[in-house]
């Protein structure tokens, strides 16, 4: 593949920038040629062919349990799966959860837009109370679902949570990196990205960085103990 690649997201979109931010930490830990990248339906999937490394698709939900039998043939690879807040914690939560429970050594990079993007901007587990989407017009009447913290209720004290946002990074490159480490430790590792979707938030220019700020202010930022 050619060094540039046109991306296939949203004008605005966060995921290019987690995306960016990935490859600079593969190439620092030199681990690019060692590095699989297992993509969940939805706009993860439109990662695809975007980095100099081996990716593939997965079912919606599933990105996790395949990236756990990926790393139990193969040892060798750093397996990083990619998805989004609804196949992470929704469909996918079962299979998250019990990987986290087993410490199994994977990456899960959850990118947390608040919403299901890729179909329009339905509700999902951590849109939060009172915001307004296509299937909650009057606004959402539960409370919000924070994954990484529940994570933290099974897993061993040497696995790797945390959460960070777009618009910081250096605590998304550090974080990533640490993420990766414990994975080479032979330890589940899990971080969530506050992301940026103007397309479904219906914001232009500062009213997206605002609406960041936003979430940053109910999921908390930081590792998670």
């Amino acid at each position: 593949m050619s060094d540039f690649t046109l991306t296939k997201f949203c004008p605005g979109c966060g995921y290019s920038i987690i995306l960016m931010m990935l490859n600079k930490v593969l190439v620092k830990m030199g681990l690019q040629s060692r590095a699989v990248l297992g993509l969940d339906i939805g706009c993860s999937l439109l990662a695809l062919n975007s980095l100099p490394i081996d990716t593939f698709q997965t079912h919606h939900g599933r990105v996790t349990p395949v990236m756990v039998g990926y790393k139990r043939a193969r040892k060798d690879v750093v397996c990083l799966g990619l998805t989004g807040d609804g196949g992470a914690y929704a469909i996918g939560i079962q299979v998250l959860l019990h990987s986290a429970k087993r410490d199994e050594p994977v990456t899960i990079i959850v990118v947390n837009n608040s919403l299901y993007a890729m179909t329009g901007g339905q509700t999902a587990p951590t849109t939060l109370k009172g915001q307004k989407t296509h299937t909650h017009p009057l606004g959402h009447t539960e409370e919000v679902f924070f994954g990484p913290e529940l994570l933290k209720e099974v897993v061993c004290k040497d696995a790797f949570l945390a959460r960070t946002a777009v618009n910081d990074p250096t605590n998304l490159m550090l974080y990533l990196e640490k993420a990766i480490i414990a994975q080479q430790t032979d330890h589940f590792s899990l971080l969530e990205i506050l992301s940026f979707c103007p397309t479904n938030w219906k914001t232009t220019g500062q009213a997206t960085l605002d609406y960041l700020e936003n979430l940053k202010k109910e999921f908390k930022v930081g590792e998670i103990f």
